[in-house]
């Protein structure tokens, strides 16, 4: 199974996806595909995408039991940690943002 996400698609890309799968809700399309066929849809959407944004989740053998590539400018970024595929998020300015203290790494007050 495969399930690809859009923000701000161009018309003809929507278009394109909903020929190919099922759109569920708007920018979000299902589908069932090999893995051939399901990285020549993404290769048209990374080709159409423009300004755009677009995720697309598959079921794929290993510890987490899907993996995922995106396309286009979004705060959300994949990053590779010890194999699993976790997401980051950029601060406006497109870096990185530092990483978040947790609560109990806080310094403790006397």
């Amino acid at each position: 199974m495969m399930v690809i996400v859009t923000n701000n698609a161009p018309p003809r890309l929507r278009g394109r996806l909903a020929a190919w799968l099922l759109e569920v809700r708007a920018g979000v399309y299902v589908g069932t595909y090999s893995r051939r066929v399901r990285q020549r849809i993404w290769d048209q959407v990374e080709a159409a995408i423009e300004d755009g944004d677009a995720i697309m989740a598959w079921s794929a053998p290993g510890e987490q039991g899907f993996d995922f590539a995106t396309a286009g400018t979004n705060r959300r970024m994949p990053v590779d940690v010890d194999g699993l595929k976790l997401v980051a998020f950029r601060a406006n300015d497109g870096a990185p943002e530092p990483a978040q203290r947790d609560r109990n790494d806080a310094p403790k007050s006397r």
